[in-house]
């Protein structure tokens, strides 16, 4: 018997029973599109984080004073780290592959417009914040060297900051507005950025650095030198970021006299190093969820099992007429088979459609998440369907094939 009448023969059994044939298909076809559906929005998760990483800037590496949270706030254990670090940083001669540095001081403070008072990160920056945060103003200017220089009182308004103290559209460059009770001038308006892995960015104030350190607080090291929260290094380039680090590490130590043996005081962490470890976390994630919805693909595969061996016991007689007119016990062990696998496969064929569906309805729901459905889901989830009709198959198959054919046509 060949290849072309085994399918013909056994497209034409199931569809002699349509309903138990869908109903045996179910299990594939829930576990196939749970599969390409969760395996695209564990993509869209990674893929998210990667994007939020991005966003930052780029070939960054961030200079952390050791066992601090740089959104916290000026405490002691944020006192290590200086303008004169990001200087000392930024000398190509001591790190040349670092192309510029931005040194930046965080704290949450009460800002006020009249009677309309809202809480927002002030961020004392320098004037490559920007560059280097790859920042960008909607409105006006962004905060430059005179502006330092002169420790003057300006500031520049995030888009949430400005809604909530000029909530009526009322134009906010060179309004005065108070930072913990201080006037500042407003002459500029960043760019919407939304929430990142710095947490909501649009609710963010930048005042010159200066500025803040003298009118905003007064918190400085134990070697009396103002105090920053955080210091954004950017590398040259991408390939030069490792290079960059090592070469931050040594010049930071170098600058706090930490001597060789002696634990560092301050954390250097990569861009990349994050990407990598979120990354390595939303990849387990995801073949944690790959992993528990191929159960149901186990459970369909039982229940091809199932049905095929109640198919065995109503043919028995087919299969005695059929081996008594020349049907060796391969043919029979192979139009088995194919029945199982055409029912396995018609089932994924389904599965993937409806996962793709599912995957489109995920990004559809989750703002800023687009589940990312891949070839290599689509062709695993097929495999592992064939497989499992294959696998569970086998055995009615074999029964089917071992039936003696006398037995078989006495059968009632």
């Amino acid at each position: 018997m060949n290849l072309i009448e085994s399918l013909r023969i056994a497209l034409r059994a199931l569809l002699a029973n349509k309903l138990r044939s869908l109903l045996t298909m179910l299990g594939i076809i829930i576990g196939v599109a749970a599969v390409i559906a969760l395996i695209a929005a564990g993509n869209g998760v990674q893929q998210y984080v990667t994007d939020q990483f991005l966003s930052v800037g780029s070939n960054l590496i961030f200079v952390m004073p050791a066992n601090s949270n740089p959104r916290m706030g000026m405490g002691a254990s944020v006192r290590s780290l200086t303008v004169s670090d990001a200087n000392a940083l930024a000398d190509p001669m001591r790190a040349p592959d670092v192309l510029r540095t931005a040194p930046v001081l965080l704290r949450s403070m009460n800002v006020s417009k009249g009677k309309k008072t809202t809480v927002a990160t002030i961020a004392g920056v320098t004037a490559n914040y920007n560059e280097v945060r790859q920042w960008v103003t909607e409105d006006g200017r962004t905060v430059d060297a005179t502006d330092i220089q002169g420790m003057f009182r300006v500031a520049v308004l995030g888009q949430q900051v400005a809604k909530d103290l000029f909530p009526d559209g009322e134009w906010p460059i060179d309004q005065t507005i108070k930072i913990h009770n201080v006037p500042f001038k407003v002459i500029g308006v960043l760019a919407p950025k939304g929430g990142g892995s710095f947490g909501n960015e649009d609710n963010t104030i930048l005042v010159p650095l200066s500025t803040a350190q003298t009118r905003l607080t007064k918190a400085r090291t134990a070697r009396g030198e103002y105090a920053v929260s955080l210091i954004y290094v950017q590398a040259v380039s991408k390939d030069r970021i490792d290079a960059a680090s090592t070469e931050v590490t040594e010049v930071m130590r170098e600058q706090h006299h930490i001597q060789y043996a002696d634990d560092d005081d301050f954390s250097v962490v990569s861009q990349s190093d994050l990407i990598s470890i979120f990354g390595d976390i939303t990849g387990m994630l995801t073949i944690f969820l790959g992993a528990i919805a191929a159960i149901s693909l186990l459970v369909g595969g039982i229940g091809i099992m199932n049905i095929m061996l109640v198919s065995v016991t109503e043919r028995t007689r087919e299969i005695g007429l059929r081996k008594a007119v020349g049907a060796r016990r391969r043919d029979i062990l192979m139009q088995f088979l194919i029945e199982a696998m055409m029912l396995s496969l018609l089932g994924g064929t389904l599965g993937i459609i409806l996962g793709v569906a599912g995957a489109m309805l995920v990004s559809t729901l989750i703002k800023g998440l687009h589940a990312l459905v891949t070839v290599e889901a689509v062709l695993l989830a097929t495999g592992f369907s064939a497989g499992v009709g294959l696998f569970f198959g086998i055995y009615p198959a074999t029964r089917a094939s071992r039936l003696n054919p006398i037995d078989a046509l006495h059968y009632e």
